[in-house]
């Protein structure tokens, strides 16, 4: 069987079987009453380890508890709407403020709060550090491999322009990418829906990569990287197609990451607004 992500793909957000071995699967978060059903499914069917007790213990009271069946009446369901309508609100303003800069006064940012990257690392065994909150944060917006963030590869995330405004769908933007990049393998750069954070649909594309043959290079070894809603003429191989209509957020890839990124010796320019 082949799963699509539904992101990618040209069709409505429900579950679409083209044929037996293809699936079109949503995997973008519900904020409605059906994540609550898809949370007490991962709790009556995975293992819990004690440390995960203060979380079990909670989704006690809103009738999510190993053995037991969640029907919640109809007062309970309308309570829980409400409460995963104010957690997307809360998770999209602590996104907007929260992330960590990687350059200092530049619009990159961690991918993972380092805090929570330590926590990671030590499998959530040390007694006085728990991230709750960064935790459901990050993983509301990411999709990595956080425990060995840094080893074989780093994620860097940016959702504003060099001036500090949100990216536009509908306009022109220009990031260079500086010659020598830390990698020994390769980076990449993506586009991502800024409301969904997952890959913007019905896009022919959604990154390029210094692994493209065909990218154009300048003199000096760095590329320009184009990222609009259509393509710039002569500059196809060096472009990100956007949603005119929708935001979006960039995600910057690097494979085997040297000592040279870590020690900021090397330097990503921010992402810039293409005045015409």
């Amino acid at each position: 069987m082949k799963v699509y992500p539904l992101s990618q793909a040209a069709s409505p957000p429900e579950t679409v079987f083209t044929d037996a071995k293809d699936v079109l699967f949503d995997s973008t978060i519900k904020h409605d009453i059906s994540f609550f059903d898809s949370l007490d499914r991962i709790v009556q069917t995975e293992p819990w380890l004690p440390r995960d007790r203060a979380m079990i213990d909670q989704l006690k009271s809103l009738g999510i508890e190993k053995g037991e069946p969640f029907k919640p009446d109809a007062a309970t369901s309308k309570q829980l709407e409400t409460g995963i309508h104010e957690a997307r609100d809360w998770l999209e303003a602590k996104y907007d403020t929260s992330l960590k800069p990687f350059y200092e006064n530049g619009r990159w940012n961690f991918a993972a709060d380092p805090e929570l990257v330590k926590a990671a690392q030590s499998s959530f065994e040390e007694p006085d550090a728990y991230p709750v909150d960064i935790r459901g944060l990050t993983y509301s917006y990411a999709y990595i491999g956080i425990k060995r963030l840094g080893a074989g590869q780093f994620y860097l995330i940016a959702i504003k322009d060099k001036d500090g405004h949100p990216f536009d769908g509908s306009k022109t933007y220009r990031l260079k990418v500086p010659p020598n990049a830390p990698v020994e393998q390769y980076w990449s750069l993506t586009a991502c829906d800024r409301k969904t954070h997952a890959l913007i649909r019905n896009m022919p594309r959604a990154s390029r990569s210094s692994q493209i043959a065909d990218l154009q290079k300048n003199a000096d070894g760095s590329v320009d990287i184009f990222i609009r809603p259509k393509a710039p003429k002569g500059r196809e191989a060096n472009w990100i197609p956007t949603d005119a209509k929708r935001d979006f957020e960039l995600m910057f890839r690097l494979y085997a990451p040297t000592k040279a990124l870590f020690d900021k010796k090397w330097v990503l320019t921010d992402a810039e607004l293409v005045r015409k």
